[in-house]
């Protein structure tokens, strides 16, 4: 399937870690055509990344960025403007948790690390891209949601908020954008083998035992994220508008 993304440019946030969603997305763009700016607020990662998406004959740069932060935004989307002249596809992959924790004894502090980032940080770089999309009528955006966002995850319960918060601004910005030209869309990855549970805590015991629910018996990879991403990012889905896409083994079916 020819997804036809040659000269597409994509803006990946959260692209740093070498074993994250983030590094997956930004490869199956570029070997599917795609230049690609990687941002991270690791620029060690992001550039061994944006290494990367040169070595398949893309273009690529990498930005640090604390996509919390408004002002850093601006300049990321700037510099992102300057270099390339465009940007067709926003992917809001950066987010984190915090560790397992009931909900009785969880710290205000650590609801707004999560909300800070699974949130805000998405609505700062949807509302930096926007403008000139929707100037030219023209753009993808797929936020990185979770399964968590619709089944509830305890002693996660301020991540699991924060997605369903993600979900809702998806359907939402889609019908105020779908007239415009723009498709947005969001993809629910399960349990995936990157650093991003052991980042917020996640014991590496219970991550083995959360695999064993999954109905494929496998964790969800980052190349399988990446690739419904570039469909996502394609005009063959030019009439898929404000979906959420699980991607989990089945894990959290109905």
């Amino acid at each position: 399937m020819d997804l036809n993304l040659n000269g597409k440019v994509a803006l990946v946030t959260g692209g740093g870690s070498q074993v994250g969603f983030g590094k997956g997305i930004c490869l199956t763009l570029a070997r599917n055509g795609c230049d690609v700016i990687v941002n991270d607020i690791d620029q060690e990662g992001a550039e061994k990344t944006a290494a990367e998406v040169r070595g398949l004959g893309r273009q690529a740069i990498s930005i640090k960025a604390d996509v919390t932060k408004v002002p850093e935004v601006k300049t990321m989307v700037d510099i992102a403007l300057q270099k390339f002249g465009k940007i067709d596809i926003l992917v809001n992959n950066a987010g984190r948790t915090t560790a397992p924790m009931l909900f009785v004894d969880t710290p205000e502090k650590n609801w707004e690390i999560v909300f800070n980032l699974n949130v805000f940080g998405v609505f700062n770089c949807t509302k930096a891209v926007l403008p000139q999309m929707l100037q030219r009528k023209y753009g993808k955006i797929i936020n990185i949601a979770s399964g968590a966002g619709f089944s509830g995850s305890p002693r996660f319960i301020h991540y699991g908020a924060s997605k369903a918060a993600v979900m809702a601004f998806t359907r939402g910005l889609a019908k105020e954008t779908v007239a415009s030209g723009l498709n947005v869309n969001a993809i629910a990855p399960g349990l995936g083998d990157t650093n991003f549970l052991s980042t917020g805590g996640f014991p590496e015991s219970e991550f083995s035992k959360a695999v064993t629910t999954i109905p494929t018996g496998r964790s969800t990879t980052p190349d399988e994220v990446g690739n419904l991403v570039s469909y996502l990012a394609s005009d063959l889905a030019r009439n898929v508008v404000g979906q959420t896409y699980v991607i989990d083994g089945g894990h959290y079916m109905h």
